[in-house]
């Protein structure tokens, strides 16, 4: 199947890159948006400069790139990326990881393979964060590629099967790496589940059992950390409207505030572990002669392994562990200064949320399980090992 077989989802090629961006400095809402990421330019800067790109990776080099190295600076404490060794850099990857932040768990590391001299990933993004027509325009001109959400039962049996086949061609036509996420949208409680219909659908593109077709897809679980998550009131907040309000929903303003939130707020340090491929694993799942969906439940589970044991664990995720449970389990490892400050963090995002009934200690224990998730998974993937 040729790239002309997936127009309603690819990514933009570098011949589409001047129209797209034409098109983005045409949109008010947008410039608007630039003017804030770059109060340093002028409008007419801005638009120069991006009128001035023609392909796709010296947009993302001379743009994109500049800004998130920009946010590296201000609203972390520095970004690392671990296991690079693990990994055949001379192959495409499908990069399966946790998620936490909508834009910059896939942003931030693209600027990390570019600071290794690696290119650049494709990255999959649910329609439901296209709220404005020209959102899609900049999304898709910077390497992403449309998962459709909303479907009736027969759409999405052909979506997903066109979704399934795009992502091989993508892997193995154009040996482009892809990042995406385990599961759809984020785990808000940041307890990282892999979804397995997400197996099933990388499963549709091939013709032979469903060992053999993910071994060619070269899958390379991939963990993030955030020491800080700016939209852990958010999604606190959501979890007491969910509680609260029958048939609860979000509005797509909801999403473009998390957007906004996830890409200004703080995070603290950030850790990208790469775990490497899981073929071999895979071989041994195979061996066990198990149904496939037995076989697909295995899978699952040895990504999730994979990304529970890469956590990196920082103080507040020791502190709310005992706080959550009432232990001091981890008291040796922070001090009573690190307790009391990030008991003062989880007081401020609390004071944050603006909702009817507001249930305070509620709020407050789902904070605590943000935090404290983390190294839960990571205790029990390493008595697993």
């Amino acid at each position: 199947m040729t790239e002309q077989g997936f127009e309603e989802i690819r990514c933009y090629n570098d011949s589409e890159v001047s129209g797209a961006l034409e098109r983005l400095v045409s949109e008010d809402v947008f410039l608007k948006m630039l003017n804030v990421l770059f109060p340093h330019l002028s409008t007419q800067q801005i638009v120069d400069q991006l009128l001035g790109y023609q392909t796709i990776i010296d947009f993302q080099k001379g743009f994109v790139n500049r800004f998130l190295l920009g946010l590296e600076a201000t609203i972390t404490k520095g970004i690392s990326m671990y296991g690079l060794d693990k990994i055949d850099t001379s192959k495409a990857q499908l990069y399966i990881s946790n998620h936490r932040d909508i834009i910059l768990d896939s942003a931030f590391l693209c600027t990390k393979l570019l600071e290794n001299n690696l290119n650049t990933v494709e990255i999959a993004i649910g329609d439901n964060l296209l709220v404005f027509p020209w959102i899609s325009d900049l999304v898709r001109v910077n390497k992403s590629f449309i998962v459709r959400r909303g479907l009736s039962s027969r759409q999405i049996l052909e979506s997903s099967e066109l979704l399934s086949k795009y992502i091989a061609f993508t892997l193995q036509g154009k040996q482009q790496s892809i990042w995406i996420a385990q599961r759809e949208g984020r785990a808000k409680d940041s307890n990282d589940t892999t979804q397995e219909s997400l197996l099933k659908m990388f499963n549709m593109y091939g013709k032979d059992d469903l060992i053999t077709n993910l071994i060619r897809l070269n899958i390379c679980p991939l963990c993030i950390s955030y020491e800080y998550d700016p939209c852990d009131f958010l999604k606190a907040k959501e979890f007491q409207l969910k509680r609260d309000i029958a048939n609860y929903a979000k509005k797509p303003q909801d999403d473009l505030i998390n957007m906004q939130t996830g890409v200004m707020g703080y995070k603290g340090k950030v850790v990208y572990q790469l775990t490497g491929n899981i073929e071999t694993e895979l071989k041994l799942i195979a061996a066990k002669r198990l149904s496939k969906n037995e076989q697909i439940h295995e899978i699952a589970l040895l990504i999730d392994r994979r990304i529970h044991a890469g956590y990196s664990i920082f103080n507040n995720n020791r502190i709310a562990y005992d706080l959550l449970k009432s232990e001091a389990r981890f008291a040796n490892e922070y001090t009573s200064a690190d307790v009391n400050e990030f008991e003062a963090y989880i007081v401020k995002q609390i004071s944050k949320i603006e909702i009817a009934n507001k249930d305070n200690e509620f709020l407050r224990i789902k904070l605590l399980e943000m935090y404290a998730n983390p190294l839960i998974n990571k205790l029990i993937a390493i008595d697993e090992e």
